[in-house]
């Protein structure tokens, strides 16, 4: 029996980082959609003042569900960092970073997410009434006394903690190689998101922090080896229709569009459990183990010659579903039953123009948000 396809419906969202206590009452406009997502740096050192005026224009934006991550310049959102550094910062009048906190923490429509995960329900009776699970994180590699760090020899634990089954991956730091370039022409993303991207395969990545790298790559993965891991097919670079005119920024992953994106969020079964993740780079926060266990082998055929490994060590669910079993270089977690993961739009969504001091050298200047139409589940159907 053919398993039923679920409806899919158009759902917008509106993607900002990067804004530094800049707001849309005069410095950009937001476009109406259905969500709004804020990947991090909504201020430049987190006072008090600053996280309140941007709670209220987000608060006040008319979008179903609103999505937050700190990063790095939210230093009092990273009470580790804070306890150690806060002293540094704010002409040293210490700020207090459970108030600070509080401010998202009870925000009755801000949906704050502190490297973890969360799954979304459009219920509005006049909205699309899709639904995504959603992994987000304020986490980027040292550089300086910011917050939210981690060092490279963490990176991999780090973003091995993103959910297979994630729709949109969204983090303050870009991945290695995409909407990471810097002003002096240096890739500032990392490598080990970019390679957990490829485990993952969401249809967004959604991230900031690089401000000159605003933009989008569409990624094709190559998933034609099981036997090698992190390889890209091709990427193909957004023009923006919105530069310097009036027009929206706006990328169309629609089927309706010309150039709907090739990924259908397939998975095999999921297995969660829920411990803990406490560095003393990062804040406690909750961690998804996954396991996956898929009924459809989607790993390619290959020879036995090849360090197959014996039937009886594969997870019961991949024996006697043809084919021989993989070699020792096969991530069978990340392929089987999740080859129509295909491709993934990552959205460098940053605001501000140029990068830390804002403004030196001719004034603050801003980039559009960008806009993001995508099919998505609808549930309950």
């Amino acid at each position: 029996m053919t398993e039923q396809q679920p409806t899919m419906r158009k759902t917008r969202f509106v993607c900002v980082s990067d804004t530094h206590n800049a707001s849309p009452n005069g410095a950009f406009k937001l476009p109406k959609g259905d969500v709004l997502i804020h990947a991090g740096d909504m201020t430049n050192q987190g006072s008090i003042s600053e996280l309140r005026k941007t709670v209220k224009w987000v608060e006040e934006a008319d979008f179903e569900a609103k999505i937050v991550i700190a990063g790095n310049h939210d230093i009092t959102l990273d009470s580790g960092f804070y306890a150690q550094y806060g002293s540094y910062f704010h002409n040293q009048h210490p700020q207090d970073p459970a108030e600070c906190q509080q401010l998202l923490e009870q925000s009755a429509s801000i949906r704050w997410l502190r490297h973890e995960s969360a799954t979304i329900k459009l219920d509005s009776p006049t909205g699309p009434r899709t639904t995504f699970k959603i992994f987000g994180s304020p986490l980027s590699p040292e550089n300086g006394m910011w917050a939210f760090r981690y060092r490279p020899e963490e990176a991999v634990h780090v973003w091995d903690q993103i959910p297979l089954d994630s729709d949109i991956v969204m983090t303050h730091t870009p991945p290695k190689y995409h909407c990471d370039e810097t002003g002096q022409r240096r890739s500032a993303g990392c490598e080990s998101l970019r390679n957990a991207l490829w485990r993952v395969r969401p249809r967004l990545a959604i991230c900031g922090h690089v401000h000159e790298g605003r933009g989008a790559d569409r990624v094709r993965w190559d998933l034609r080896s099981s036997n090698l891991k992190y390889k890209e097919e091709s990427v193909q670079r957004w023009e923006d229709p919105g530069r310097d005119n009036k027009k929206m920024s706006l990328i169309d992953l629609t089927s309706k569009g010309s150039n709907a994106l090739d990924n259908d969020g397939s998975n095999g079964e999921i297995v969660e459990s829920s411990p803990t993740l406490s560095t003393s780079q990062a804040p406690i926060v909750p961690v998804v183990n996954l396991q996956q266990r898929s009924s459809n082998v989607a790993i390619s055929r290959i020879a036995t010659n090849l360090l197959a490994l014996p039937a009886e060590t594969l997870p019961a669910a991949t024996r006697g579903h043809g084919g021989c079993p993989p070699s020792l270089r096969c991530d069978l977690e990340a392929l089987s039953g999740r080859l129509g993961r295909r491709e993934t739009c990552i959205i460098n969504a940053a605001i501000m123009t140029s990068s830390w001091p804002h403004g030196s050298g001719g004034g603050k200047r801003y980039n559009k948000p960008i806009v993001v139409d995508i099919d998505l589940p609808v549930w309950g159907e």
